[in-house]
């Protein structure tokens, strides 16, 4: 029976992956229990780990220490490939109000712990590590781990340890006070639905379908070709023509000639859909569907982008209208239409409205692919060209005067980086950075679990003695007040001075700890997508910000 006693305790391969194994679907099986409403999901892996490190279980010090590495890198370039697309459009349109706030709420909670740090004399490793599970912020764990070890050649478990004592109850923290903010100002949910359905929260250049009639002298005899160039400001594209004079339809193209009483199909955006119709006519109550029936011979069709070469083209360059008299008027990506200007680059994953004869059609088919065997197969090569880049930019030593040790992004840091610029600008390079959610979110569970399990099992040895004679009770306390503290005065001061609506503020505090339980209640709460979408304003500034000072932090005052 020795072959069993070297599986469950030796340090072999098959022993090291078999324990592994266990703590993570053990963990997640654990995480799925929900407590009033409250599961702690993929966290429970740590702990899983950290009880079988107590009793005994362990890995080989090389193995734990690349499988733990390996999954953060993992986990940290898939979460930069999530957030990318999102990272600099953040900043736009009133989200630079939700974003200044969620940095408000970062910088607090660091200067909370700094004066923790100080007044109660905790390292300042294992500050970080309450810092990061006060925050439900697993990367942050990682970047401050990676940082020490960087700067000591060793690592530090307290880093874990802090962690984990201070998740769970910062988990309830947030919830709390989101609960705490709406006592406070007496929110009213109808009243807070009713001013949400006021706010124009459209995307400046998502497609708004309108169906006009040419009632402006000025536009008659004029070219489709001439009035863009007369409305060039302006983002609009008219897609068909129902001629006055015969009632027949036709595909519209830069020599289109437009008529009194002609109809047109319009797509343009809100903000300038006023400015089109002024200009044109007047607006008709003509749905799309109506449009539809009355084109009997054309057929409206969408088209996946799947061919790599056409990755970083811009619209007008491929010639689609001319060349096969047809016409695109928007393009779905992410689940956002967008004007199909001439201008508008595009990206494999696109989704294209084409509008035309069907054998027309057919051959831009063939043109954009629309081959979703293509899609669903993996970018590998952007994958592992994108973490190497990140490695190599996380091994660049940085020195600043004063600090005796040059800093470094790290494995948690300069992937991170690599990842968010590659799916953000990839595409000029020819690079193709789309990914499935399916396979982005394979990538990004398996590599955090790795870690998770990894950090638990090597924390598990002196849990218990550090909570009972170390201190680990007061971290708790310690943790719940780096959690609530910046928490309720950004709240506060969000929703007093800025006015913001309250379900947007429950997507800001959630967003803002990179926190999905919180985000879980507070969609369930509001009963709409407004925190979701304020979460998601927030998250990508948000989760650089948590991986940046927690190695700050430990780079200047560890």
């Amino acid at each position: 029976m020795d072959w069993i006693n070297d599986l469950l305790w030796g340090e072999g391969i098959g022993h090291s992956i078999l324990l592994l194994s266990f703590v993570i679907a053990a963990g997640i099986q654990l995480g799925k229990i929900k407590v009033f409403g409250i599961s702690l999901g993929i966290t429970l892996v740590l702990f899983v780990g950290i009880i079988l490190g107590h009793f005994g279980f362990t890995i080989s010090h090389n193995v734990i220490h690349f499988f733990k590495e390996f999954g953060l890198i993992l986990f940290v370039y898939s979460v930069g490939m999530q957030v990318g697309p999102g990272f600099f459009s953040s900043f736009k349109q009133g989200g630079i109000t939700l974003n200044m706030l969620a940095c408000g709420i970062v910088f607090l909670g660091v200067a909370t712990a700094l004066v923790l740090h100080f007044v109660t004399g905790v390292p300042m490793p294992t500050m970080v590590g309450i810092l990061s599970g006060a925050v439900t912020n697993t990367p942050g764990l990682g970047a401050a781990q990676q940082a020490y070890s960087d700067m000591y050649g060793v690592s530090d478990n307290t880093i874990a340890l802090g962690y984990a004592v201070a998740y769970p109850l910062g988990v309830i923290g947030i919830i709390l006070s989101i609960i705490f903010v709406r006592y406070v100002f007496r929110v009213n949910f109808d009243k807070e639905n009713d001013d949400l359905n006021k706010e124009d929260t459209s995307h400046t250049n998502e497609a708004k379908p309108i169906s006009l009639v040419v009632k402006n002298p000025a536009v008659f005899g004029k070219t489709v070709g001439e009035l863009s160039g007369l409305m060039d400001h302006l983002d609009f594209v008219i897609s068909r023509v129902w001629r006055n004079d015969n009632k027949q339809i036709e595909i519209a193209s830069a020599g289109t000639i437009l008529h009194e009483d002609d109809k047109i199909f319009v797509i343009t955006t809100d903000q300038d859909a006023d400015s089109v119709k002024i200009f044109i006519g007047e607006e008709i109550d003509m749905e799309r569907k109506q449009w539809i029936r009355m084109e009997s011979q054309f057929i409206n069709r969408r088209i996946l982008i799947t061919k790599p070469d056409l990755n970083g083209k811009k619209l007008g360059q491929l010639k689609l209208r001319k060349l096969y008299g047809i016409n695109i008027t928007r393009i779905t990506r992410v689940g956002v239409d967008l004007v199909a200007t001439p201008g508008l680059t595009l990206q494999v994953g696109d989704r294209v409205n084409v509008v035309g004869t069907e054998t027309a059609v057919a051959n831009v088919e063939k043109v954009l692919g629309n081959s979703m065997k293509r899609l669903n197969e993996p970018n590998l090569i952007t994958i592992f060209i994108g973490i190497a880049l990140g490695i190599v930019l996380g091994s660049i030593p940085i020195t600043f005067p004063g600090i005796p040790q040059p800093v470094k992004l790290g494995l948690a840091g300069g992937p991170l980086i690599v990842a968010i610029l590659i799916s953000r600008f990839g595409y000029r390079y020819k690079l193709v950075t789309y990914t499935t959610q399916s396979a982005n979110l394979m990538l990004r569970e398996v590599g955090i679990t790795l870690f998770l399990a990894c950090v638990g099992i090597s924390a598990g040895d002196g849990f218990v003695d550090t909570i009972v004679n170390n201190g680990g009770f007061a971290w708790i306390g310690y943790g719940f007040i780096i959690t609530t503290v910046p928490l309720l005065i950004i709240g506060c001061v969000g929703r007093y001075f800025y006015k913001i609506n309250y379900f947007t503020l429950m997507g800001l505090i959630a967003g803002s700890t990179t926190d999905p339980p919180a985000l879980a209640y507070s969609n369930a709460t509001a009963g709409n997508d407004a925190p979701s979408v304020g979460y998601a304003t927030v998250y990508p500034l948000t989760m650089f910000l948590r991986v940046l000072t927690a190695q700050v932090l430990i780079l200047f005052f560890a």
